[in-house]
């Protein structure tokens, strides 16, 4: 049997949500997404930028993920996040307003301004919560009312997945079971619960079978690590030097008390200023301030 590659992959994932041959999975996996925020199910989808051959990661900082909008106009936009790239929360927001800002053209009239929804599925832990989907939206803090509902935002945190069985009745658990990885021996009663992630089973077990498709997977897999690790050491490195400035400043200020401790003796003993001025290395004005200060004892 082929080992099955990783659907958390950006490449992979949009390979199999991505495509036009399979808008109808990625049609299936939104309305389970909105069907538990509420929302009315979607008839039909438009992929804004779906998957090409010339989508291949050879250029390794290229961001593949999914954009997409419903006849109506909302726009969909669609992350898939391997590692963490930290700052997530305003990263999401940067994006969301780029997707609501790049509707109209300057001097448009706002009221053509469209829902913009944002999905976010990470493979890592982000929000301090146990759900494994939330919701954002732009509501008044104490009744609640909406101020427009332009803003959706959706996080959704594949490693708050409980360990348990495969649920037996439909809804997003099973496609997120799916992307996390679960026993292929389960995927028969995913599909009876999702029906369409079947098509998305198909598409990843084909995908790993081919050749040139898993020599780019390996190489998208590789940059992501790398990026992983280098974002880690960054923010290790920032840690460390935080913590050295922190030292270096704790030893300039035990010098600085130092220094004054000695002028103090010295302002007591009658030593002119000029002479104090140039042994201490304080200015003159810090002379005078702590000469001002023996003054009042």
């Amino acid at each position: 049997m082929v080992e099955l590659l990783d659907a958390r992959n950006d490449f992979i994932f949009k390979k199999i949500f991505g495509s036009e041959n399979n808008k109808d999975v990625l049609l299936a996996f939104l309305n389970s997404t909105f069907m538990e925020s509420g929302e009315p199910p979607l008839t039909e989808i438009i992929l804004m930028n779906p998957y090409t051959d010339k989508d291949a990661p050879a250029e390794k900082q290229s961001i593949l993920d999914i954009k997409a909008k419903t006849a109506e106009g909302k726009r969909i936009n669609i992350e898939m996040q391997l590692f963490n790239p930290y700052n997530m929360e305003k990263r999401t927001l940067f994006y969301w307003s780029e997707m609501y800002y790049h509707q109209i053209q300057k001097g448009d009239d706002y009221s053509q301004l469209k829902k913009c929804v944002t999905i976010n599925i990470l493979n890592y832990s982000c929000l301090p919560n146990n759900r494994h989907h939330n919701v954002f939206r732009l509501r008044e803090d104490h009744t609640g009312i909406s101020l427009n509902n332009d803003l959706e935002i959706h996080v959704m945190e594949l490693t708050k997945l409980e360990e348990q069985a495969v649920p037996l009745t439909g809804g997003l658990i099973n496609w997120l079971l799916f992307l996390k990885g679960v026993e292929q021996p389960n995927w028969e009663v995913l599909t009876m619960n999702e029906p369409m992630l079947k098509k998305a089973m198909d598409t990843l077990e084909f995908l790993s079978q081919d050749a040139a498709t898993r020599m780019e997977y390996d190489a998208r897999m590789k940059y992501l690590r790398d990026e992983a690790s280098r974002m880690n050491g960054a923010k290790a490195e920032g840690r460390a030097e935080g913590r050295a400035e922190g030292i270096a400043e704790g030893i300039a200020k035990g010098e600085q008390k130092r220094a004054e401790a000695i002028v103090l003796e010295l302002l007591a003993l009658g030593v002119e200023t000029s002479v104090i001025l140039k042994a201490s290395g304080l200015t003159e004005q810090q002379i005078l301030r702590l000469k001002a200060q023996m003054g009042k004892h």
